[in-house]
């Protein structure tokens, strides 16, 4: 499964879509009521224990966190980085 959909069905199963068909990998988590303050941080938790990353208080910023696309975008930013810094 891709990372996509690794985070759509974790968003998809534990927050409140109304239609997860139409939601799309662009549309705003937050603008859309899906994600709320509290909800950042269970996808925080979810994306850090499933990836393997470290999501640090500067990376808490919408354009890492506030759709699908900008999701799968920063874990795979974070994963190339972090896996160069291991070595």
């Amino acid at each position: 499964m891709g990372t996509d959909a690794v985070i759509r069905t974790f968003v998809t199963g534990n927050f409140y879509v109304a239609d997860a068909q139409s939601l799309s990998n662009e549309d705003s988590l937050l603008e859309a009521g899906i994600i709320d303050s509290t909800g950042v941080l269970d996808l925080i938790g979810f994306v850090e224990q499933e990836f393997g990353i470290k999501v640090d208080d500067e990376d808490l910023v919408p354009e890492n966190l506030d759709s699908i696309s900008r999701l799968v975008a920063f874990v795979e930013r974070k994963r190339a980085t972090e896996g160069m810094t291991r070595r």
